[in-house]
């Protein structure tokens, strides 16, 4: 997919440029992604809240990505 990325007057990115028919694509498999910025459903705020009450109450249970990756690997094996 050929992008173009498009910068203000101090050379920052400001935006990024797709062909149509790759937005189509997109589209066609993200139906909601021009709702993006909406805000959350009630639910996931829920499960957000959920999962960070659990977090502070056993912070020791939060593993980094690579221990995440070797246990989905042991799980596939």
């Amino acid at each position: 997919m050929p992008v173009n990325y498009l910068t203000d007057s101090v050379g920052e990115t400001i935006a990024v440029q797709i062909p149509i028919a790759d937005w189509k694509k997109i589209k066609d498999k993200y139906p909601d992604v021009d709702d993006i910025d909406g805000d959350l459903p009630q639910w996931q705020k829920d499960m957000i809240d959920k999962r960070m009450q659990a977090i502070e109450d056993d912070p020791a249970s939060i593993m980094d990505i690579e221990g995440l990756f070797d246990e989905l690997d042991k799980e596939i094996e």
